[in-house]
């Protein structure tokens, strides 16, 4: 019989035992392996089934052997120490104290949004590298001490869970989250009833929510839940799953996560006294509308809408993590409009100025189409991609948004994404760190330690990976409807000796997940190598509505299931954080294989080689900044090739076979006198000790403090009501008055050879007129961007040279600017002068999109010849 109705009935904890529920509803014992264990040991029959999730083992622990363990006095002991341990992490001095100690002007708190957060198993709130590497920024925030707010939604459905139908198709199930089950708390008012926030709906209608509060370590995260008994069966669906619903839905789900996000920060810190954040972080565009909320804040206190954007761009940091404009949200105008405004959202606002800042206004957007991408680059003054090369593709790809600037100018920087180490790495590569004297967040001593206590440590965990898998095997596939007679070959499933290649993420075409399966024959001669054999183990998720990759998983799920092979290649349901923190220590190699340049970042890598995995990747993303052949290989690409996409596969596919048999295998079975790969051991050694420190979260989290977060605040802090109307008003001038800005005269002065060339070394002597109609020289910067040029003039490598103001206007109303120029570099040079608009208060000279270049008839153009 099916219940009428579902609660949760909550142990009572014997008065000894109450530091026990603390331990479990602060989050940090999913990185703290102390602590882990001692909740595995409060009831070994249901560890088990019940290790990743503390509540949940509480709740099923039976009342006898709680009495037991309060009068175990060694248990105790460790209880004891395990809570003092968590009072000392939440409240003494770390990283960003030290700083505020040393002088630095830092945000008193920070507000840091996304649609998903990857925290742990038990809070399956998030679906893949998005939300996991969001929760490792928490995370990494909470160890540094740094003042972080995290915001989100509590999906009642989570993610889907996947399993495979017999013939290997994808199976979504979306699981009931109860949130009294998980651990979460709801944010309460004074006299307990629970706060809420309220959204303004066309028609009259609202949109309530509850906030829910997880605790990371020291970082409170805050999630909205759409799920409460005064909204119509329409709104209390708006948080039932992640990345769920059509367009309306989803643009619900964001104005939720923005507008009501804001306003559940405010609620938080009006009850706990926590610091109002000075900086806002939004982590990809799904959280935009967070920069109208605020906008309606400071339009409460009497600032105009043009004033406020000005606010609130200057404590505003936009990160994007797509590659490509298909990743962006994009909702019809007309629907968004009908959203806001007098019968919606941000009442007394003409839904037209909300719209201005989402549209896509270059040349070839869509005009009918609102940008939630192009809201948040308007609406933040410093953004950000999430790798070198990243940000290189995402000035690529906004540049329209800044016409007449090169793209390298475009105001989006990177700060390289990174992992949360204590979550990722193997408590075994821990504790052989720790006794060789390595230090956190580091491995100073991986040269210490000998060879066979590395390849030991290497093999045993192998072996725990070997062990896993055939559980997991054995799961999948008596859900596929399989017979316990017909698996006893899952016994023989992988070898703990054998060279191990991992595969798992989200499964886009992009990421070609079956690459590998080119060349069939070619594969499994690597599979069934007589004396260098490899094995493969692959997980991954396609998107629910996504059928194209579903054929993928599919396929590659049909090549596994072949007898022939299926002991040397398996595919595992059901990826998530669970199964990849066995995956990254178990495997000896990461395998990724992107249309480069096509991943923003990816973490997996990183993940694996924190414990001592190499990678053998294409150069995209992170591997592309970081890749040395210490540390792994780099599949050849063929992206600058007019190729069509199956020429481009075939070619890429036969270059990771070419790797995989002549460099990879014999590397790992080239064994010395004592029977060890000494070569692949070094390798191991140079990853553990020099790339792991850098692509840890806690580095990636001081870049952010130090090169966004502080300047944000302090942007912020300069601006005023009353020098706030100022910038808007300077800006509109500005505007207003650029179209009579012009480069009119350009002249060199240099000492050049009869033949137009110029020494090394020589000096050139610039002058510009410029016309600047209303405005005055304070106004503008003149430059000379000079650099070297190729057969079409075209400048590259550009250098930069401020000219200056060398008297007043001529009898045209031109002003003249002059400077020198030095010649740095020979070979094919040239120079071009620009004239931009200036302001103390603008991030860059390229913020306005605004720049004035020399017509043709201006003078001498580009094109000094040096040798």
């Amino acid at each position: 019989m099916k219940a009428i109705r579902r609660f949760t009935v909550r142990p009572v904890l014997p008065e000894p035992l109450r530091p026990l529920s603390d331990l479990a509803h602060n989050l940090r014992w999913s990185w703290h392996t102390e602590t882990r264990e001692l909740f595995q040991a409060v009831d070994p029959e249901v560890r088990r089934t019940a290790e990743c999730d503390p509540v949940r083992l509480l709740g099923a622990v039976s009342a006898g052997r709680l009495a037991e363990l309060a009068r175990d006095q060694q248990f105790l002991h460790r209880l004891t120490g395990a809570s003092q341990d968590l009072r000392d992490y939440l409240h003494g001095p770390r990283w960003y104290q030290e700083q505020l100690e040393l002088g630095a002007e830092l945000p008193a708190a920070v507000a840091y949004f996304s649609p998903e957060f990857g925290v742990t198993a038990a809070l399956p709130q998030y679906s893949g590298g998005l939300g996991i590497l969001a929760g490792d920024h928490l995370k990494a925030a909470s160890d540094l001490g740094v003042p972080l707010v995290g915001v989100g939604l509590l999906y009642r459905h989570g993610y889907f869970r996947q399993s495979l139908s017999r013939d290997g198709w994808q199976q979504e199930h979306y699981p009931v989250l109860d949130p009294n089950e998980l651990p979460v708390a709801l944010l309460r008012e004074a006299d307990g009833t629970p706060s809420r926030v309220v959204l303004s709906l066309p028609g009259g209608r609202s949109l309530h929510a509850h906030i829910w509060q997880a605790r990371v370590g020291r970082v409170p995260l805050l999630m909205l839940d759409s799920d409460v008994e005064e909204n119509a069966p329409g709104e209390r669906e708006v948080t039932d799953r992640l990345y769920g619903g059509g367009s309306e839905h989803r643009l619900l789900q964001e104005m939720l996560l923005g507008i009501g996000g804001v306003r559940a920060v405010r609620t938080y810190c009006r009850l706990t006294g926590h610091p109002d954040p000075e900086v806002f972080h939004t982590n990809e565009g799904h959280a935009g509308f967070l920069g109208l909320e605020r906008i309606r804040e400071l339009s409460g206190t009497g600032m105009d809408f043009d004033s406020a954007v000005e606010s609130v761009r200057a404590g505003t940091v936009f990160t994007t993590h797509t590659p490509v404009p298909a990743g962006i949200d994009r909702f019809d105008r007309e629907l968004v409009a009908r959203h806001f405004g007098d019968d919606g959202e941000l009442p007394g606002v003409a839904a037209e100025r909300i719209l201005q800042l989402g549209m896509e206004t270059h040349p070839d957007g869509e005009t009918g189409l609102f940008n939630m991408a192009v809201m948040g680059l308007r609406l933040a003054q410093r953004a950000n991609g999430v790798s070198t090369l990243h940000g290189s593709v995402s000035r690529e790809m906004f540049a329209r948004l800044w016409p007449g600037f090169d793209a390298a100018e475009v105001p989006i920087t990177s700060v390289t994404n990174g992992v949360h180490a204590p979550t990722w790495v193997a408590p075994e590569v821990f504790r052989l760190r720790n006794r060789y004297g390595g230090t956190p967040g580091r491995w100073d001593s991986a040269a210490e330690v000998p060879d066979r206590e590395l390849w030991d440590l290497r093999r045993s965990l192998r072996g725990q990976l070997v062990t896993e898998v055939r559980e997991r095997l054995h799961a999948s596939w008596r859900a596929r409807g399989a017979e316990p007679a017909e698996l006893g070959w899952i016994d023989g499933v992988l070898d703990p000796d054998v060279l191990t290649i991992g595969f798992a993420r989200r499964v886009p075409s992009y990421k070609r997940l079956t690459l590998m399966l080119r060349d069939r024959d070619r594969l499994m001669e690597l599979l069934l190598h007589p004396t260098r054999p490899i094995q493969i183990v692959v997980a991954g998720k396609a998107h629910p509505a996504d059928d194209g990759g579903k054929r993928l998983v599919q396929e590659l799920v049909r090549f596994s299931d072949d007898p022939r092979v299926r002991h040397r290649i398996v595919f595992l349901p059901d990826y998530g954080m669970a199964m990849a923190q066995k995956l990254y220590p178990g495997c000896d190699v990461w395998l990724n294989n992107p249309l480069r340049p096509l991943e923003a970042c990816g973490t997996s890598g990183m993940k694996a080689a924190l414990n001592g995995c190499l990678n053998l990747s294409v150069l995209d993303g992170w591997w592309d900044e970081w890749f040395e052949p210490d540390f792994g290989w780099a599949i050849p690409t063929a992206d600058g090739l007019a190729l069509d996409e199956d020429r481009r596969d075939d070619l890429e596919a036969a270059a990771l076979y070419e790797l995989i048999e002549d460099r990879v295998a014999p590397r790992f079975y080239d064994r010395g006198d004592e029977g060890l790969p000494e070569r692949w051991i070094e390798m191991v050694r140079r990853t553990l000790g020099t790339l792991g420190p850098k692509v840890l979260a806690g580095r990636m989290v001081c870049e952010y403090v130090e090169r966004l977060y502080a300047p944000a605040a302090r942007a912020r802090r300069a601006l005023d009501p009353g020098t706030a109307r100022r910038l808007a008003d300077w800006k509109a001038r500005v505007r207003a008055a650029w179209p009579r800005v012009a480069v009119d005269h350009v002249e060199a002065v240099a000492p050049t050879a009869a033949d137009g060339s110029a020494e090394l070394g020589a000096t050139l002597t610039l002058r510009a007129r410029v016309a600047l109609g209303v405005l005055e020289p304070d106004d503008v910067e003149v430059q000379a961007v000079a650099g070297r040029v190729d057969a079409a003039d075209g400048i590259s490598d550009a250098q930069v040279f401020p000219l200056k103001p060398a008297g007043g206007q001529d009898l045209e109303g031109r002003w003249l600017y002059e400077g020198p120029l030095a010649l740095d570099r020979t070979g094919p040079y040239g120079y071009t002068v620009r004239a931009l608009p200036a302001h103390p208060l603008l991030a860059t000279g390229a913020e306005l999109g605004l720049v004035a270049l020399p017509t043709e008839a201006a003078g001498d153009g580009a094109g000094v010849l040096m040798r």
